[in-house]
């Protein structure tokens, strides 16, 4: 049986998604009766909580603030009126220009003494936002951006392709906020699944939720779910970011090897992003033309860096549309070394939102082309 490996994407593409492709007779998902307990967790369970929060109300009607109307007087009234506000304008103006004399003497003399004390107020709040390898322009000081890209509802739909052949759909998507833990976490999705044309040689059908903490965009939890022709697995993911821990759980399934499990821990460093986090993390930069851009990232007992350049500004003609793109080299750096065989690349829209619109991998053999097909903004 001659096999031939469509590497991954690694942790941009969600790449434990292999688009591997036996060419045998195995057409179809994976059989096993004791399916339903490769996603029993007691372990997992007792570290983490996860519950859906309720959708937030955006008010349909923004309530208007009340409006003194003017009253409707006679024309003799209004004579004597005007004649009113003339006198006491005139003593008014006398008045003011004498005390303006005192008033500004003595805001001169306070105004040093208040704005040193405002500074100093202001200094106290601002943070340096952490770690000091990623770029920090955009955000609020600290880790939130100034303008959050992430819209609940929004649907990205990829076409992956292969030698000019669709090998499949990757899906993206900004589901209803969560909680982890007793915080507040966006629930990002992503998803693979083979075409109908692969599912001849290869069928994939296989999910990742990734759950990330809303103030400080780093990853608690992410759950995967694979059901392929050859595995069937599920796998649990959970960064404790206080005690900078990370352990992962997998039970699969294998027609040739049976049931195996796996269960490992490792030191991470902070503010590591997992393997699926990092195609959305990577959407908070500003991705200024010239400049490079990194962030950590854990994954499979190693701590990593993603690196990447923003080459050029560009329009990108695609099945969902013309986009005005930003084109990104990206890189992946371990032990201080590059680990990819080939060159990556990446674009995104050149707007706030930052949405991955093509991505292409080169492999060993060809190269793995990734662009959108769909898109829902979201609300």
């Amino acid at each position: 049986m001659k096999k031939y490996n469509f590497n991954k994407l690694k942790w941009i593409l969600a790449s434990v998604f292999s688009l591997t492709v036996f060419f045998s007779c195995a057409t179809s998902i994976l059989k096993y009766a004791k399916v339903d307990q490769l996603s029993e967790n007691f372990d997992f369970d007792k570290k983490v909580t996860v519950k859906e929060l309720p959708p937030e109300v955006i008010p349909s009607e923004t309530v208007s603030p009340k409006v003194i109307l003017p009253n409707t007087v006679s024309s003799s009234d209004q004579t004597k009126a005007s004649q009113y506000s003339k006198n006491n304008l005139t003593k008014a103006s006398k008045n003011t220009t004498k005390n303006a004399a005192n008033i500004t003497k003595n805001n001169v003399k306070n105004s040093l003494k208040n704005r040193s004390e405002i500074l100093l107020k202001a200094s106290d709040k601002i943070k340096v936002r952490e770690p000091s390898l990623e770029n920090s322009e955009g955000f609020d000081g600290n880790r939130r951006p100034l303008v959050d890209p992430f819209l609940v509802g929004e649907k990205i739909v990829h076409s992956v392709t292969y030698f000019g052949k669709e090998a499949g759909k990757l899906t993206i998507e900004t589901k209803p906020f969560v909680e982890v833990n007793n915080r507040k976490s966006y629930n990002f999705f992503l998803g693979l699944k083979t075409s109908s044309f692969f599912s001849l040689f290869y069928s994939v059908d296989d999910y990742v939720e990734n759950f990330i903490d809303y103030e400080n965009l780093i990853p608690h939890v992410f759950k995967m779910n694979v059901r392929e022709s050859g595995k069937l697995a599920n796998a649990s993911s959970f960064f404790d970011n206080k005690k900078l821990k990370a352990q992962f759980w997998e039970k699969k399934y294998t027609e040739k090897n049976g049931e195996q499990q796996k269960n490992v821990s490792w030191d991470i460093l902070p503010y590591s992003q997992n393997a699926f986090s990092g195609i959305f993390y990577m959407r908070i930069f500003k991705w200024d033309i010239g400049k490079e851009y990194s962030f950590r990232v854990a994954d499979d007992e190693k701590n990593i860096i993603f690196k990447a350049t923003a080459l050029a500004k560009e329009k990108l003609e695609t099945d969902a549309g013309e986009f005005n793109a930003i084109k990104l080299k990206a890189s992946i750096v371990s032990r201080g070394a590059l680990t990819q065989a080939g060159n990556f690349f990446i674009w995104i829209s050149d707007d706030d939102r930052k949405i991955v619109l093509r991505m292409e991998a080169e492999i060993k053999i060809g190269k793995i082309v990734s662009e959108i097909i769909e898109y829902n903004s979201g609300k």
